[in-house]
C-alpha cells in the first residue's frame, strides 16, 4: 500500500501545473482554429461554402445564417489565440464552450463524444484558469 501510495504521490508531481494548462490550452485552441481557417480564404474573407453551411445546414433557431457565419468565424479565430496567449483566458473558454454547446444541441447532437472531448479542457481552464505560463498570469488578471 505504500508503495502505491509513494508512485502516486510521484505521478502527481510529475508534470507541473503550468506544463498541464498550456497542454490544454493548446491542445483546445487546436480543432477550433482548424475549422475557423476552413470557413475562410485569405486571412479573415469568408467563402461562399461557410455561408451555404450556415444557411443549408446548421440553422440555428436564434440567430440568422449570415450574422452566424461571421460570428461562428471570428469567434473561431479570436478565442483560440487568445486562449493560447493565455489572455483572457477564462471568457475565451467559456465562450468556445459556449460554442460547444450551441454545437450540440442544434447541429450536431450526434458528435456528443467529441463535444465531451473539447469541454473537459474547456471548463478546466474555466476553473483553473491559464496557468503560470500565460499572459493573464504575467498581468495578474488570472
Amino acid at each position: 500500500m505504500n508503495a502505491i501510495r509513494t508512485l502516486h504521490g510521484s505521478l502527481t508531481h510529475a508534470v507541473p501545473e503550468a506544463a498541464l494548462a498550456l497542454l490544454l490550452r493548446l491542445g483546445i485552441a487546436a480543432p477550433f482554429l482548424f475549422s475557423a481557417r476552413t470557413k475562410v480564404e485569405g486571412l479573415l474573407t469568408l467563402t461562399d461554402t461557410t455561408f451555404y453551411l450556415f444557411q443549408e445546414e446548421y440553422r440555428l433557431p436564434f440567430l440568422a445564417p449570415v450574422p452566424a457565419a461571421y460570428l461562428a468565424t471570428y469567434a473561431e479565430h479570436l478565442f483560440p489565440i487568445l486562449i493560447i496567449l493565455g489572455l483572457a483566458t477564462r471568457l475565451s473558454a467559456a465562450a468556445l464552450l459556449t460554442m460547444t454547446l450551441v454545437i450540440q444541441l442544434f447541429v450536431v447532437p450526434s458528435g456528443w463524444p467529441t463535444h465531451l472531448l473539447w469541454a473537459g479542457p474547456l471548463v478546466y481552464l474555466i476553473a483553473r484558469g491559464p496557468g503560470a505560463w500565460s499572459v493573464d498570469r504575467a498581468l495578474r488578471i488570472d
